[in-house]
């Protein structure tokens, strides 16, 4: 019974907005693994919702891009692929060149006080809890989600801005599956400072190649993970 399991004084449109925010993070840390069935009776006991809502929440991810409904055989985890990958990553340099050229176009001192303070905060911030061991910080990836998207906040099209944060969704949940490959090797530090010095000179060029180079080892690195692309061993053994 739906109604039972409706948080007292939610409607359905609340709920189901609580129900989706909770899977989306779900999804993107890969605590529910790529392929997996979401199974309604197993959804409405682990988020507490009634299938109303639950469905609402599910066609919303599914339009994310994170969701994915298979025919007669209900909703499932979006699958990972290498093809995948490298087709995301190439759709978001594309799209955020575009964001960023016009960011710079139209820039303003505010605009280049919010992108230093930014890049200042996210720097000052560990990438890993640990000095001895990878652990992820949560702090630090909330921090690098701001600085990117104040990086291209200024271009002047929200929808622009919305397809760019739909696409880091999907990619994030890349980088979430290859935390531990992706990133104890990398200055991702001095990438995102010569990204801003770049901007902060008005070279256009230069910035765009740099967000583009950024993205672009960060999916060459994750491209080379066997613990998520298992056939990479298979391809070494063959």
């Amino acid at each position: 019974m739906d109604a039972v399991i409706e948080a007292e004084g939610q409607g359905p449109s609340t709920q189901a907005s609580h129900v989706y925010d909770r899977l989306r993070e779900d999804l993107l840390s890969g605590r529910l693994a790529p392929s997996r069935k979401l199974q309604m009776r197993f959804l409405t006991e682990t988020y507490q919702t009634g299938q109303t809502p639950l469905r609402e929440a599910l066609n919303r991810l599914t339009a994310d891009g994170l969701v994915e409904v298979r025919e007669q055989r209900g909703f499932y985890v979006k699958d990972i692929s290498r093809a995948e990958l490298a087709e995301l990553t190439k759709t978001r340099c594309w799209v955020e060149a575009l964001a960023l050229r016009e960011s710079m176009a139209a820039a303003t001192p505010d605009w280049e006080e919010q992108l230093v303070l930014a890049q200042h905060r996210l720097s000052r911030a560990p990438r890993s809890l640990s000095a001895t061991t990878f652990e992820d910080n949560p702090e630090w990836e909330r921090l690098h989600r701001i600085y990117h998207r104040i990086l291209i906040s200024n271009c002047g099209s929200q929808s622009l801005i919305a397809f760019c944060g739909q696409l880091a969704d999907q990619l994030y949940r890349y980088r979430r599956l290859s935390i531990r490959k992706a990133f104890p090797s990398r200055a991702v530090g001095d990438e995102h400072a010569d990204i801003v010095n770049a901007v902060l000179n008005a070279d256009t060029e230069g910035a765009v190649a740099l967000l583009t180079a950024h993205y672009q080892r960060t999916a060459d690195v994750i491209l080379q993970d066997e613990t998520i692309f298992p056939e990479l061993r298979k391809n070494k053994q063959t």
